[in-house]
């Protein structure tokens, strides 16, 4: 089975307060930030704390003063809150999750990958083997799991589960599952009583979003090999189309614009869907397709009517790209990093590589133009930074730190 969007409206009930970043990519699951921006960029950043935090590229989150972190230490992944002010530990969960890396993965820490989401004094984890728990977020009670490691098998999952819980109302959704196949869980976020299930595709590696077209609410990624939207309602598939992978690699969250969603690969390129439906019932014509337009680990942001991230072309290249037509109108020469976590903040851009650098740009459809550039980290920093505004929470290869900014 195939997992098969007038106008398009990213929302995400999973929502905080506003210094809150409380799941994968911020509030709206769309890395974009609606703190307070400094007007001058400081010469430096001033470090408050840093703890261990254990290993893996889940990215912290930021909920009612406490910052999450699911991480791995040994053989257990630990699920741990830290207090904002000090850094300090106000608990710390652990379970068995042994974990078999693929050959071709080797150099990769073994996970966990997973952002864990919080909402409405629940945390919701997702480890490398596809075990989903629900935390008391205060106290870090267990509250229910659902234990899918026994279905899936890693050799055929490159690095293990991936993709981060995803809270809508009553719900959280999850994607679990293999090469050989996935299935798509809706469970009740208080209970843990299955809502509705959806059999198909395996997952990809990417992260749901939200997205509302011809007036349905949809749970929208790419699976291993198809680009889906999902009915919340009841889990039924509305539509699909092909977007297969030579190393099954889809792992970019799709990007809501307007009446359409932007997905893009390393090897497909880009392309711009409007689904939408009729008498015939669902289809999503594409609006535009470039297969120059490549990313590969690093999901872009969109602003406005522009496009800005970084390419995999020419060993990592900071473009932008009309969001109309996917016309890149600029690019940089290249060799500018492997890997980068993209946050628009006001009139700038935050661009944090995989080498520790933060890079401080002006948002611009006109050029490229560096503000400020700041070492954070002397180890790999794959997961996603946290801007608070006037703070900066940083999760390199095993350190968590807070940086203050002025």
């Amino acid at each position: 089975m195939l997992y098969r969007l007038s106008s398009a409206v990213l929302f995400c009930t999973a929502l905080n307060s506003a210094a809150d970043w409380n799941q994968f990519r911020g509030p709206a699951r769309d890395g974009i930030s609606h703190e307070t921006v400094p007007t001058t960029w400081p010469s430096q950043l001033k470090k408050v704390w840093t703890v261990d935090a254990g290993e893996g590229y889940a990215s912290p989150i930021v909920s009612s003063g406490g910052v999450f972190v699911h991480a791995r230490r040994g053989s257990e992944e630990t699920v741990t809150r830290f207090d904002l002010t000090s850094g300090k530990v106000v608990w710390t969960k652990t379970y068995s999750a042994p974990f078999g890396k693929n050959q071709y993965a080797l150099k990769m820490q073994a996970g966990p990958f997973s952002t864990p989401t919080e909402a409405n004094g629940r945390l919701y984890t997702l480890g490398v083997t596809a075990i989903l728990t629900c935390w008391d977020s205060k106290n870090g009670a267990l509250i229910w799991r659902k234990d899918f490691s026994a279905h899936q098998d890693t050799s055929k999952l490159f690095v293990g589960t991936a993709m981060s819980p995803l809270v809508d109302g009553s719900q959280v959704i999850v994607h679990v599952g293999d090469d050989r196949g996935g299935t798509i869980h809706s469970y009740d976020t208080l209970t843990g009583v299955e809502k509705w299930t959806t059999k198909g595709d395996g997952p990809g590696y990417a992260s749901p979003v939200i997205a509302t077209f011809s007036g349905v609410r949809q749970f929208v990624t790419m699976t291993d090999r198809n680009l889906v939207g999902v009915s919340i309602a009841d889990g039924k598939v509305l539509w699909a189309h092909p977007f297969k992978d030579e190393w099954i690699e889809n792992i970019i969250t799709p990007i809501v614009y307007k009446d359409a969603v932007v997905f893009t690969g390393v090897r497909n390129g880009s392309l711009a869907l409007r689904p939408r439906k009729s008498a015939s019932g669902w289809s999503a014509e594409t609006v535009w397709a470039d297969k120059d337009l490549q990313f590969y680990m690093s999901t872009p942001i969109a602003d406005g009517d522009y496009l800005y991230g970084l390419s995999s072309r020419k060993k990592g290249q900071w473009v932008c790209a009309d969001l109309r037509t996917g016309k890149v109108l600029w690019s940089t020469e290249g060799r500018e990093a492997k890997q980068a976590t993209v946050i628009g903040a006001g009139s700038n851009l935050l661009l944090f590589t995989d080498e520790g650098a933060l890079i401080v740009a002006r948002k611009s459809p006109k050029g490229f133009e560096q503000v400020r550039r700041y070492a954070l980290s002397d180890s790999a920093l794959y997961a996603h930074p946290v801007f608070l505004g006037k703070q900066l929470l940083v999760k390199d290869a095993t350190a968590l730190t807070l940086w203050q900014i002025e």
